[in-house]
């Protein structure tokens, strides 16, 4: 009978170690960790732009784009502090004098941002068109107005017209 009560005994000792071993193995933790950088985004919604002057332009010596008629990009960031909407038209040989060819934007941006919101002669260098100072998620919209000046500078054959092209680069970077 002892031999008995021992076996019961190691069998029940047995069945606990068994029972307590796997339910530390059914149960356990782990750690996920996003480690997020800033990040910006752009995609350009208007890749060209063709200006015709009128004869109304001609008189008043200027041909634009505003508003909706435009250069539309959309930017997005993740980045709290915001970022900035730059645009240069960095061409080797540009074919419309940069001094000629000015931009603004009249998109406000949603909060502690600044926009060029006054006409500005283009650079070969990064300018601010826009900014924003906290994350925005959802894409935004940024229209740039462009202007050309002083027409009579772009001239044509008698009969024919002539196209004149600059390339304008948008960058975007967190703040």
């Amino acid at each position: 009978m002892k031999c008995r009560s021992r076996i019961i005994l190691a069998g029940i000792v047995a069945a606990i170690s068994i029972a307590s071993l796997a339910q530390a193995a059914t149960m356990g933790t782990a750690d996920v960790t996003l480690v997020a950088s800033p990040h910006a985004m752009i995609q350009i919604l208007d890749p060209t732009l063709t200006l015709t002057p009128t004869s109304t332009d001609y008189d008043a010596d200027f041909v634009e784009a505003a508003g909706a008629s435009g250069l539309r990009v959309r930017v997005k960031t993740n980045s709290a502090t915001g970022m900035v909407l730059s645009v240069r038209c960095a061409d080797a040989s540009p074919q419309i004098a940069l001094a000629d060819l000015l931009v603004r934007t009249a998109t406000g941006s949603p909060s502690g941002g600044s926009t060029m919101s006054s006409y500005t002669p283009i650079t070969a260098s990064n300018q601010t068109l826009w900014t924003v100072g906290a994350a925005q998620h959802p894409w935004l919209t940024v229209t740039t107005d462009v202007r050309v000046q002083n027409l009579f500078n772009y001239d044509a054959a008698v009969l024919a017209t002539a196209s004149y092209t600059n390339t304008l680069t948008y960058t975007v970077v967190t703040q």
